[in-house]
């Protein structure tokens, strides 16, 4: 061993796997940041002064006499209002050709927020989404995923939540993202003119996908300072968390550690609630709202990935491609906001908990009458009615591409059920039918 810099210096493994080394090292810590022959590493585990370190890169090249040099502290980020935005790489080093940051170093990674310090979530955050806002509305301080197909524009109905969301700070956590996925964001942003409230971590499919394990941390660590000490309303865009979880899947195997169902580590869970419970309202103003994205393999929400993720969030938002109208919707079937019964009505228009209920109970009857049709059946007038109905919902209320405001949601609405049904048929109290009412 030497010592250099104040850093500790060895030059011994004893253990090379495919993604780890193994060595004799005293005095150092679990999640401790290391470099072996200059290739960023971190411990993973440590019995004694036998030390695992992860290669994010890999081990290919590195010999039983590799250099390892041990940082003495965590994978930290510099945090301060330059962050603002600026594109980072998943150690939080710039990738956009701007100065380094000047701020305080902080370590990532760290505990959820004392539960004494947060509030009950009671803001409404809003997307501009249709499909979110009207049916399954967000609050501040909520973590929720979409459940998506890997061939559905989930990074473009991303990108969309961050120029709609009613938000200080937009903080996107881009995992496994192709190049064209990352440029159509940056793209869409610079266009927007929104770039200064966005701050994005971004590891690519050209980088180690080990790298990937760092990137919702930085988000995080990165929310909570805008979010605690600048009481700034922070949403966090995480996608996408399958590639994470398969990142966690690499690691694990190549341990050799017995795996858990569908191949993934037995510490998913807590791997995953570690990220979304950092999610929190917080009483000075401040809050970190979740959006993650987790895709689906064929659809099969069973799959531990979705399956965890489900008990450890509130609520899920999924999309599907609805091929009566040809458009990508948030499907208000298989979507769930737990949280919404605390604004809607309440921070939004006295009408919305009545007209979301009918708007969704109506689009089921046409799902009946589909199936009559498909099956041969006879269809009633209403039936017929209620088929229009469902593609006008899907088209200019449903699909993730209509941008507009709550209120015009609501009435959009009720110039749907004007259009389709008589009064009788809605089945909303008179004293709302008398004041919204709109017949055609």
């Amino acid at each position: 061993m030497e010592t250099t810099a104040f850093q500790k210096v060895y030059k011994q493994l004893s253990a090379i796997t495919k993604a780890t080394v193994t060595l004799e090292a005293s005095g150092v810590g679990n999640e401790e940041m290391a470099f072996v022959d200059d290739r960023p590493a971190q411990v993973v585990k440590v019995q004694g002064n036998r030390v695992t370190l992860q290669v994010f890169s890999g081990t290919e090249g590195i010999s039983t006499n590799a250099k390892v040099i041990f940082t003495g502290k965590s994978p930290t980020l510099k945090v301060g209002p330059q962050l603002a935005g600026r594109y980072f790489n998943a150690y939080g080093a710039p990738i956009d050709g701007g100065p380094e940051i000047e701020g305080r170093e902080v370590e990532i990674g760290g505990p959820t927020v004392n539960p004494v310090r947060r509030q009950q979530p009671s803001e409404l955050i809003a997307t501009g989404i249709a499909g979110i806002d009207l049916n399954n509305t967000l609050v501040t301080g909520q973590k929720i995923p979409f459940f998506a197909d890997p061939d559905q524009p989930y990074n473009q109905v991303m990108a969309d939540v961050a120029l709609r969301a009613q938000a200080d700070k937009i903080i996107l956590g881009g995992m496994g993202l192709s190049n064209d996925d990352f440029l159509y964001y940056r793209s869409v942003f610079d266009n927007a003119g929104v770039q200064h409230k966005i701050i994005s971590f971004i590891n690519t499919t050209d980088n180690p996908p080990v790298e990937r394990l760092l990137v919702p941390d930085m988000c995080l660590s990165a929310a909570e300072y805008f979010a605690t000490e600048k009481n700034e309303k922070v949403l966090v865009l995480l996608t996408d968390m399958t590639l994470f979880a398969d990142a966690l899947a690499i690691v694990s195997n190549k341990m050799d550690q017995i795996p858990s169902k569908d191949s993934m580590p037995g510490s998913l869970y807590s791997d995953l609630a570690r990220i979304y419970e950092k999610a929190a309202q917080f009483p000075d103003g401040g809050s970190i709202t979740i959006i993650a994205v987790t895709t689906l393999n064929e659809g099969d929400i069973t799959h531990a990935i979705p399956d965890n993720t489900g008990y450890i969030t509130e609520g899920q938002l999924f999309l599907r491609r609805d091929t009566t109208v040809g458009k990508v919707i948030v499907d208000p079937f298989r979507s769930l906001s737990r949280l919404k019964q605390i604004v809607i009505g309440k921070k939004t228009r006295e009408d919305h908990p009545q007209v979301m209920n009918s708007l969704v109970r109506l689009f089921s009857d046409a799902a009946n009458a589909r199936t009559k049709k498909e099956n041969g059946f006879d269809l009633t007038n209403y039936d017929t009615r209620a088929l229009k109905f469902a593609e006008d919902y899907s088209r200019s209320l449903l699909a993730v591409d209509i941008n507009i405001d709550t209120d015009a949601m609501l009435d959009r609405g009720w110039e749907l059920m004007g259009k389709h049904f008589k009064k009788s048929e809605v089945g909303i109290k008179a004293e709302l039918m008398e004041k919204y009412w709109v017949s055609r």
